[in-house]
């Protein structure tokens, strides 16, 4: 029986770039632990011409014109993303009315008309989900239908300016071509999940009461030298209900809501949770591989030594080696293996041994936290890396956090690696694992196909990536605050965002377009 897994993959990051040595010098960090330590060289920033729409439609026309798709023949086109532009109205609508602009000359202007969009959002595993979703939607056409799905992956991974994740941040977007007999990677039906609620990572609609408001504006005033009355903020506090003003977005309810792209986190804990949670739905994904007749564990390699490759999400570069020690160890408890881990290292740490408490459950965090590094540190765990994970990790280096997108671009990452490489992995399985905040996590398999260097050659993932242009801590700030009113960059062969509101047009009404 035929499968149904990804054809194809396109990726288009932004032109601009912020290297990590120039980032490093900015913030007075340590650019070794930066780079050396977390995997860090460079991070992508978007240009102003540029958001999570236009990253989308530029992947998708990228995927598009490359394999000569007849747009009538998409059946649906989901995007997963962290980074929405507005509350109701789908991302992905955007990215359709660009694709509209694009191909309805040779099309006809219905060319999209009965192609089915959503936003799915999850945090980091939006896309992830997108594709779960669309494969099977895929699988239930049957191979004689041959139903075609795309699933988008957009992000801006944009941190406070001085916060402790702005080193991590990046940006892009991708399309994913989801087929029967697909010529990159099959995906058995087969999917481990973990979900557990929790605040690790968040963009809450944060509240300003009135009051704070203008208590701001007049403490600006003061500051630049005006002569501020005493009780003024109660006096105009007092007068607004019959101010002209009062109906103006400022000052119409008593707390101003406000979202902003930056998230509220808690990096420590956010790590934990990715950690179990990865594990957890490891454990699913064996039990599930168990039920479905996919492992015998009496006589099958246990599985992550069947996996070639192992595609984890990553935030930063060395994320997947920091992270992966949970499941190493899980994989290899029973093995004489992990008895010589522990004569390295000291057995692990239990629950069991500590206080049934708050406190005693923290206590054992931190002393689980430091026991994954020594993990990390072992020949065993290092030789593991190098083979399985290091690849994937060359592009997210140079580009940063995708959110959505990092797991795939570590897929691509990987198997442009390996075609350059000469390593031959057709009929190889390679192990992918998604984290979204929240918090939960997939795990699933692929199964590399005959045809997987054809779709690696194409990727120049690595070629175009040396064609950016660096950018300086001036132009960086400037774009991080939406303060820089001109392309950096002059946009060519792409979509790009053209205005924002605007005569005849509703407010925040945004407009796009093909420039050649």
């Amino acid at each position: 029986m035929s499968g149904v897994g990804i054809d194809d993959i396109s990726l288009h990051f932004p032109r601009l770039y912020f290297d990590m040595e120039d980032f490093a010098k900015l913030r007075g960090a340590d650019f070794g632990k930066l780079n050396k330590g977390l995997g860090l060289s460079a991070m992508a920033i978007p240009d102003v011409h540029e958001d999570t729409a236009t990253m989308g439609a530029n992947a998708v026309a990228r995927l598009l014109d490359r394999n000569s798709l007849h747009p009538s023949s998409i059946g649906r086109i989901y995007l997963g993303t962290e980074s929405a532009l507005d509350g109701a109205k789908p991302t992905a609508t955007y990215i359709m009315d660009m694709l509209v602009q694009r191909y309805s000359t040779r099309f006809g202007s219905e060319c999209f008309r009965n192609c089915d969009v959503v936003d799915m959002t999850f945090a980091c595993i939006g896309a992830v989900d997108a594709m779960h979703n669309t494969l099977d939607w895929v699988a239930r056409g049957g191979e004689e239908r041959d139903r075609i799905g795309v699933v988008v992956f957009a992000d801006n991974a944009k941190y406070d300016l001085g916060s402790s994740g702005e080193y991590t941040q990046g940006a892009g977007g991708g399309a994913i071509l989801i087929r029967y007999n697909p010529r990159l990677l099959e995906i058995p039906d087969i999917w481990g999940v973990s979900t557990m609620p929790v605040h690790d990572f968040f963009k809450p609609r944060r509240e300003v009461d009135t009051r704070t408001v203008v208590e701001n504006v007049l403490e600006v005033a003061r500051e630049s030298g005006e002569s501020i009355r005493a009780n003024l903020a109660e006096r105009i506090l007092k007068y607004l209900p019959r101010s002209s003003k009062k109906n103006d977005v400022l000052f119409e309810n008593e707390k101003l809501m406000i979202h902003k792209d930056t998230p509220i986190f808690d990096g420590q804990f956010s790590n934990r949770c990715y950690s179990e949670s990865v594990k957890q739905a490891f454990i699913d994904f064996r039990a599930q591989s168990i039920v479905e007749g996919r492992y015998d564990p009496s006589s099958d390699d246990i599985l992550t030594n069947q996996w070639s490759r192992i595609i984890v999400h990553l935030p930063y570069a060395f994320q997947g080696k920091r992270m992966f020690p949970d499941v190493f160890r899980h994989d290899r408890r029973h093995l004489p293996l992990w008895e010589k881990v522990t004569e390295e290292i000291g057995p692990e740490p239990l629950p069991s041994d500590f206080p049934d408490t708050p406190e005693g459950l923290e206590e054992f965090e931190k002393v689980n936290d430091s026991y994954r590094r020594l993990i990390s540190k072992t020949p065993e765990f290092q030789s593991f890396v190098h083979d399985r994970i290091e690849k994937t990790q060359r592009a997210s280096s140079l580009i940063g956090n995708q959110y959505t997108g990092s797991i795939f671009l570590a897929l691509m990452s990987a198997m442009e690696s390996d075609y350059i490489d000469g390593t031959e992995m057709e009929g190889q399985r390679i192990g992918l694992c998604g984290y979204g905040s929240g918090a939960k996590a997939k795990v699933f398999e692929g199964i590399v196909q005959t045809n997987w260097r054809e779709i690696a050659s194409r990727f120049h993932l690595f070629d175009r990536l040396s064609t950016r242009h660096a950018i300086n801590k001036t132009v960086y700030e400037a774009l991080h605050k939406g303060k820089r009113k001109r392309s950096v960059v002059k946009p060519n062969g792409e979509f790009a965002l053209v205005r924002i509101g605007g005569e005849g047009q509703l407010e925040g009404q945004r407009s796009y377009e093909w420039v050649e």
